[in-house]
């Protein structure tokens, strides 16, 4: 048995899932898209470095979906997700998953994208476990701020290293896409690099990671 840890954006997604989520909502609330133009000071701030991602992503899902409640929430993770297993995924992603659950690894899915679908996505692909970012509820109502820190870069290493600690003499295997993710793929016993560019495809090889291209 091996602990499989899959990231979920560009590595079993064909496209980031924050932006999907938030504009398959405004366009099923279009009363809520002048919402959007609360998110001009974070997004300048991003361009210039004064906002990091997890911030830029709070204002976003804030502006977007604020305040609207649970039940509403639910309904559209309950439209979202079986679209996009069916039309946003890769064939190829599935296909490892599946693999790794028929061998009864244990799978976990670890992701920086929102706690408001990512455990559904994993629930419905049979994962034993998601590691995401949260987001805050003020009671039946959607904040938007982040409950934790991003889970990206060196907060994912952090996490990875917490599941290997919890699964010691188990062998690791990690799957996933992004520069930032260079690190925690290097505590992992075997690394999957997925669809890089050349360049990042060189550093991965060098890196003794698996590079492969999945469709």
């Amino acid at each position: 048995m091996a602990l499989v840890v899959f990231d979920l954006d560009g590595t079993i997604s064909r496209h980031d899932t924050l932006l999907a989520y938030l504009t398959g909502f405004l366009r099923q609330h279009r009363a809520r898209w002048p919402r959007m133009l609360l998110c001009a000071p974070a997004l300048l701030g991003f361009v210039t470095g004064l906002v990091d991602r997890g911030q830029l992503k709070a204002a976003l899902m804030k502006a977007a979906l604020g305040g609207s409640t649970r039940k509403v929430i639910d309904a559209w993770t309950a439209e979202y997700v079986p679209e996009f297993l069916a039309h946003g995924a890769f064939a190829d992603a599935l296909a490892a998953i599946a693999a790794h659950r028929d061998k009864g690894d244990t799978l976990v899915l670890m992701s920086a994208s929102p706690d408001l679908y990512v455990p559904e996505i994993g629930r419905r692909l049979g994962f034993s476990e998601t590691i995401c970012t949260g987001v805050r509820w003020r009671g039946e109502r959607l904040d938007g701020a982040l409950t934790t820190a991003n889970r990206q870069g060196a907060e994912k290493t952090r996490c990875f290293a917490a599941l290997r600690l919890r699964y010691p003499q188990v062998l690791t295997i990690a799957y996933a896409n992004a520069a930032s993710d260079f690190d925690h793929l290097k505590l992992a016993d075997a690394a999957w690099f997925i669809n890089g560019s050349q360049e990042l495809r060189r550093e991965a090889e060098r890196a003794h990671f698996r590079c492969v291209t999945w469709q």
